[in-house]
């Protein structure tokens, strides 16, 4: 599993001049994030050793390697899904490789069912915590002490330091960003009406099946994560309405100039504060 993620590792430093500090995972229609990012070289999946190719409308499938506010980022365009028959060591394959190239910090998004009927479709919400229940955990297995312990810390899984960065940042562009428990299901099904009863009983605020995989894989890591959410449906049977993953790529697209202002802004607090650097 090492020798894979250095390969990887080595294929993409083959392919830069300068290592990405921040990691950013786009989830499904979030990918035009990328039109933000300048210089941009990009490294098809299907070029990466052991990555694999993505499946799902609204996951492109490349790596973006480029600057914002002069910042080397590295964006995953798109994400495997543990629906997609994919073993859970591929899942995080892509993280665990952005980690070896030497990324401090990681960014990650997804479209999200909301439970909490103060969300609507259109709202960012980041994520405070989580609940798995996809039965599934990504560090099953034998431990590889280079990458982590092997009983990693979940307490401040998404960082609490840089959440709040992420809300002042918002504050100051007059961007309503909320606040939410987010829940990973297996999937591919959306959840019964019953399921969303249960969750929000469970306390939870949102619903998808991404996400949780790649945290889990990141705090082993010992990396800082944050992630954002964009609400794009009601979760079923708060709204009679039919569920369709083409909705949801429509809605997370309009929400983009929200996103993308509160990501790129965060960048740069985060380089005026001395935690990263130009490049």
């Amino acid at each position: 599993m090492l020798e894979k993620i250095k390969s990887s590792a080595d294929y993409i430093k083959s392919k830069l001049s300068h290592m990405p500090q921040v990691g950013i995972v786009l989830g499904s229609g979030l990918g035009i994030y990328v039109d933000e990012i300048k210089n941009k070289i990009i490294i098809p999946y299907d070029d990466i050793p052991f990555f694999k190719k993505t499946s799902v409308e609204g996951h492109s499938g490349a790596l973006i390697v480029g600057e914002v506010y002069g910042v080397t980022v590295a964006a995953l365009s798109g994400r495997i899904h543990p629906y997609e028959g994919y073993p859970m060591e591929e899942i995080i394959h892509p993280v665990r490789t952005l980690g070896c190239l030497g990324i401090k910090f990681l960014f990650l998004t997804n479209a999200s069912g909301g439970i909490n009927t103060h969300f609507h479709p259109g709202d960012l919400v980041t994520i405070s915590d989580h609940i798995n229940l996809t039965g599934k955990n990504p560090l099953v297995g034998h431990n590889i002490s280079e990458l982590g312990p092997r009983f990693p810390d979940m307490s401040n899984a998404y960082d609490k330091e840089l959440r709040e960065l992420i809300h002042e940042v918002a504050g100051h562009h007059q961007i309503n960003l909320k606040t939410g428990v987010y829940c990973s299901v297996l999937g591919p099904s959306y959840e019964t009406p019953a399921e969303i009863k249960m969750l929000r009983t469970l306390g939870a605020d949102l619903v998808g099946m991404s996400t949780v995989p790649e945290v889990i894989a990141a705090a082993h890591l010992g990396l800082k994560v944050a992630a954002v959410a964009c609400v794009t449906n009601y979760a079923a049977g708060i709204k009679e309405e039919k569920l369709n993953h083409g909705d949801v790529k429509k809605v997370a697209e309009k929400a983009m100039i929200g996103f993308a202002t509160i990501l790129s802004e965060t960048i740069s607090e985060l380089k005026r504060t001395g935690k990263i650097h130009e490049k």
